[in-house]
């Protein structure tokens, strides 16, 4: 087996709901990431063997295999194919899988995978109700095999944070103050220019601007919890938002041939499932059975990257593992500079990959729940 090499990740800004990338068609936003990889790589584009990204409710101008629009828009040889992958908030971590996959077995020298989602022209979960209008309920509960085994107890992300938040004793106030320091660490990576060199301005559009200066836990604590007697609020979750990332992966033999200097190794892949109707705890198991497999332990990993879906997800899996919570998502997360679902696992990366860089840091672990009850974690070891 041959070693998957990282040698570019880049990401557009975040864009907030209503922000600057409301409009931009996703095929153009995905290609922006796309586009500059080879003004900064020294590489042949038509080298390229394929285009993995991810991408959720994959309807309208996110529909037609967006990979493989997203290339084109940018510009590149239609020699290269496309292909997109839905797994969920994980969905371009796992793009980076299979394309670290292909190159580990040998069939592939050169890829590159990523994501990308605009939010604010396709609804959250729209896919999930497109059916309504065919006669489906949902995804799960017209399916009786589905039922017989989970009958029909709501498929909800914001229920599954309030029953980790209460199973692993984490209060309303211990999320707002997660929260805050999460919009205080992202400010602090924007005012210290610690994106710079992983952000590809979209225009005139340069940093992301969904972090909040203004928040204060009084704000937070004044908010309506999303659902009556529950105590997540949108304070404490994610934020919609539109965004995009690439990351170029390649073999061994191909940094000889192409004089390319990697960035990481990819050191180890997991993917694992747990409940689906607890859904977001998975990141726990899977976890596990990665530092199992790659002989690594905690006390080995200096920088972990947990997806804020909500704080409750990164504070559970910190509680599981007593991990260094200074460790964390030491330049924010998605609460405070947003989950664009199809880029997310993408734009975790990029931006761990450079704060390896720019830290010395060895080994760093990135993990994130998924819809249906599942997780990634991808090691990465600095070269």
């Amino acid at each position: 087996m041959t070693d998957a090499y990282i040698v570019s990740a880049l990401r557009t800004p975040v864009g907030r709901k209503k922000g600057s990338l409301a409009t931009m068609h996703p095929a153009d936003l995905g290609a922006i990431p796309l586009k500059e990889t080879f003004n900064r790589v020294s590489l042949d584009p038509a080298l390229v063997e394929d285009v993995i990204y991810g991408c959720v409710d994959t309807v309208g101008p996110q529909a037609g295999d967006i990979a493989r629009t997203c290339w084109l828009v940018a510009g590149l040889p239609d020699c290269v194919p496309g292909t997109t992958v839905d797994r969920q908030c994980g969905s371009s971590q796992q793009a980076v899988h299979f394309a670290a996959q292909a190159i580990m077995s040998g069939t592939s020298d050169i890829v590159i995978a990523g994501g990308v989602q605009n939010m604010n022209m396709i609804p959250i979960s729209y896919a999930m109700i497109a059916g309504q209008q065919l006669g489906f309920e949902n995804p799960f509960h017209d399916s009786p095999g589905w039922i017989d085994r989970y009958g029909k107890t709501e498929v909800s992300q914001f229920n599954s944070a309030n029953m980790i938040a209460e199973k692993w004793d984490i209060s309303r106030e211990d999320m707002e103050i997660f929260a805050q320091s999460s919009h205080e660490k992202a400010i602090s990576a924007i005012d210290n220019g610690l994106f710079e060199d992983e952000i590809v301005p979209v225009g005139e559009f340069l940093h992301d601007e969904t972090p909040r200066r203004d928040t204060t836990l009084e704000r937070m604590a004044e908010l309506n919890p999303v659902i009556e007697g529950q105590i997540i609020t949108a304070a404490v979750s994610s934020q919609n938002a539109d965004g995009a990332a690439s990351i170029l992966i390649v073999s061994e033999k191909a940094l000889i041939e192409h004089n390319l200097v990697p960035l990481v190794k990819i050191s180890h892949l997991t993917v694992r499932g747990d409940d689906p109707i607890w859904m977001l705890t998975a990141p726990i198991p899977a976890t596990k059975h990665a530092l199992k497999k790659s002989n690594l332990s905690l006390d080995d990993i200096q920088r972990v990257e947990i997806n804020e879906a909500f704080a409750s997800i990164p504070l559970s899996w910190q509680k599981e593992f007593s991990y260094p919570i200074e460790q964390i998502n030491v330049n924010g997360g998605a609460i405070a500079l947003g989950h664009p679902l199809g880029a997310t696992g993408a734009r975790l990366m990029t931006t761990l990959i450079h704060d390896m860089k720019r830290n010395n840091i060895k080994y760093g672990l990135q993990t994130m729940c998924e819809g249906g009850g599942q997780a990634n974690v991808t090691i990465l070891e600095n070269c």
